[in-house]
C-alpha cells in the first residue's frame, strides 16, 4: 500500500501559526521560518534571507501591537519563492514597519513588499495591519 499526497494545481503549500503578539514569542516565528524554508528546499544563505525578513515584520508588528492581540503569520511556497503574510492588531495608526533601517533590509531582501492598514476597529481595540512580502531565488538562465 501506498501513501498519495493530494497538491494542489499550483503545487503550493501554505503552514501558519497564531501567537500572542510579544516579543517573548518572536522565536517560535523565527524558527517556524527557517523550518519551512527548508522544507521547501531553499539554501542557507536564502532560508536566512527570508527569516531576516520575516523578524523584520514580525518584531516591528508586536513592537505595535494593540494589547492582548495576537501575531498570526502564513508562509506559502512553491519553488524558488516564498510568500509570508503576517497579521496583527496595532495601537496606532502609523505603520513603524515602513521607517528606519530595518525596512530598507526588508526591501533589499525581497522583490516585494506590501502593508495595510485598516481603520481603527473598535471590536480589535486598534488598527488591523498586515504586512506581505515575497522572497524569490534569482532567476538563473546560464548566460
Amino acid at each position: 500500500m501506498g501513501e498519495r499526497l493530494s497538491r494542489s494545481a499550483t503545487d503550493t503549500t501554505t503552514v501558519g501559526v497564531r501567537v500572542p503578539a510579544r516579543l517573548d514569542q518572536l522565536i517560535m516565528v523565527r524558527a517556524l521560518a527557517e523550518t519551512i524554508s527548508l522544507i521547501a528546499d531553499f539554501a542557507l544563505d536564502e532560508v536566512t534571507d527570508i527569516r531576516l525578513a520575516l523578524d523584520e515584520v514580525a518584531t516591528s508588528l508586536v513592537l505595535d501591537a494593540a494589547d492582548d492581540t495576537e501575531l498570526e503569520c502564513r508562509f506559502s511556497y512553491e519553488p524558488g519563492r516564498m510568500r509570508v503574510r503576517v497579521t496583527s492588531v496595532a495601537a496606532s495608526d502609523t505603520v513603524s514597519a515602513e521607517a528606519g533601517f530595518g525596512y530598507h533590509i526588508l526591501r533589499t531582501l525581497t522583490e516585494s513588499v506590501r502593508i495595510e492598514r485598516a481603520d481603527h476597529d473598535r471590536f480589535t481595540g486598534g488598527y488591523p495591519t498586515v504586512i506581505e512580502f515575497c522572497w524569490a531565488r534569482a532567476a538563473t538562465d546560464g548566460r
